[in-house]
């Protein structure tokens, strides 16, 4: 039962609810109670004193071995009825449940009840329609073979029933003032309960857009904390991703205004009156190296975007990693053929299923070979080796590795080529220094790791090794 409806819940309304909806539903309850609690009180002293008059007579009764007498003086008689409020009855039987004295018509007890003499007895019964309460005695007689006299005394209900409802109206009708007044405390308890999370509201609205520093737990309730835990890991997660994006809109504007700049002075030589033929060639092939530079840097600025975006869980389906290392391998196979390198693919294990996404699987096969072939020299007589090779560890893990010989990476630089646009010194290719972070991202989503060694140690040159080490099943 709700008492109070709304189309949005309120968090006030439903304890609201739940607090007073039982109080009120165990309202009429307790009030049954205590109507059969007060008649029960109610019913002790009239007991007490209709069964010390039903003694009373029982001690009238007389007998001998030929017949039973029972003498009531008069004045007796008047002092059993002066109740001003009930009606009062008594009878007595003689041994062969012959009428003695008192009124005839009062009800016996039942006919196959069993005869215990000298105790006091009561019952509810009927005279005329009408209920009474009665109190009885089996009164032991001197004649053989006889059952024992009755004596019985009854009184109608009324002065119970007076008394049970001034009970009933000493206890219920405080309660009517005292069930709003708790309804009232009740409202005034919860409005200063959640006075906190009003205050959390107030702080919260009054944060400027760009203050993501962390709520303050220490001032709210214990229940109230975890919700300000989780408020405070999300601002600390949107921190991260616009501090991701802004660190991306920069990186983007950095790398792109070196081409585009070379762009519009290859576009400004070009365009002079005095310009040649030749000069004109040139400037033109300038300007095709350094869109296809601007094309390569805007795909890998996007496919980190990917990478990175939001954390969220990227969606996974059973594929194979080596048929798909196969196929990157085969569409570099003619840029490696361009740079003399021999380009190869090895499979060393059964089976290469696992759970993962294949567009960002074959971007990052396809980052760890054309870093390997942009950084591997090369030449007809001297050929660079690069290797795609899918096995499995000790654990039975799933490993990629791409291996190279060229000149390696020195170790005290093999954390650094993990961030973004990060060159190794010395070199003298043509990189954006986004392939390795793309790599680094897309093993992450996948739960891998990423492992820099060198291909032949103690070589020269050593050549690098990239192992990404996916989770053992």
């Amino acid at each position: 039962m709700k008492l109070f409806q709304r189309r949005q819940r309120s968090l006030f309304g439903e304890i609201l609810d739940w607090m007073i909806t039982p109080f009120l539903l165990l309202w009429p309850i307790t009030f049954g109670l205590t109507w059969l609690i007060a008649e029960g009180i109610a019913r002790v002293p009239f007991d007490r004193g209709l069964g010390h008059n039903a003694r009373a007579l029982a001690q009238l009764v007389q007998s001998d071995e030929r017949s039973v007498r029972f003498q009531f003086p008069q004045p007796a008689n008047e002092i059993l009825h002066a109740d001003e409020t009930d009606e009062v009855y008594y009878q007595v039987l003689g041994a062969q449940g012959e009428f003695l004295s008192g009124d005839s018509d009062l009800p016996p007890p039942q006919e196959d009840e069993k005869f215990v003499t000298d105790e006091l007895q009561m019952r509810d019964d009927m005279r005329k329609g009408v209920p009474i309460r009665v109190a009885y005695i089996w009164v032991r007689v001197k004649q053989q073979s006889a059952r024992p006299a009755l004596v019985q005394v009854a009184e109608t209900l009324e002065k119970r029933s007076v008394l049970a409802n001034e009970i009933i109206k000493g206890v219920m009708l405080p309660q009517f003032v005292i069930l709003p007044l708790a309804v009232l405390l009740i409202w005034l308890a919860l409005a200063r309960g959640i006075q906190p999370l009003n205050e959390l509201e107030q702080r919260i609205r009054q944060r400027k857009p760009d203050d993501m520093s962390p709520l303050d737990e220490s001032v709210v309730p214990i229940e109230v904390s975890p919700l300000v835990s989780s408020i405070n890991d999300l601002l600390g997660r949107l921190q991260d991703s616009i501090a991701t994006q802004k660190r991306f809109l920069a990186d983007a504007a950095h790398q792109l205004k070196t081409p585009l700049a070379g762009l519009r002075m290859q576009a400004d030589l070009a365009l002079r009156k005095d310009a040649q033929a030749d000069d004109l060639k040139q400037s033109l092939q300038q300007i095709a190296r350094s869109s296809v530079r601007a094309t390569h840097t805007v795909n890998q600025l996007l496919a980190l975007a990917r990478a990175e975006s939001s954390g969220a869980p990227v969606a996974k389906q059973a594929c194979d990693l080596a048929t798909l290392t196969m196929e990157v391998v085969k569409d570099c196979l003619p840029r490696a053929m361009d740079r003399h390198i021999d380009l190869g693919f090895d499979k060393t294990c059964e089976s290469a299923t696992l759970q993962g996404n294949p567009t960002l699987l074959k971007e990052m096969v396809r980052n760890l070979i054309e870093n390997a072939l942009l950084y591997t020299p090369s030449s007809q007589q001297q050929p660079g080796v690069v290797t795609a090779r899918v096995s499995r560890n000790a654990r039975q893990a799933l490993v990629l590795q791409v291996e190279d010989s060229g000149l390696g990476i020195p170790e005290s630089e093999r954390e650094r080529v993990f961030e973004p646009f990060y060159r190794v010194l010395g070199t003298e290719t043509d990189g954006s220094g986004l392939g390795l972070p793309i790599v680094l991202e897309i093993a992450h989503k996948h739960g891998a790791t990423v492992q820099l060694s060198e291909t032949h140690p103690g070589r020269k040159p050593p050549g690098a090794q990239f192992n990404v080490v996916f989770q053992a099943k």
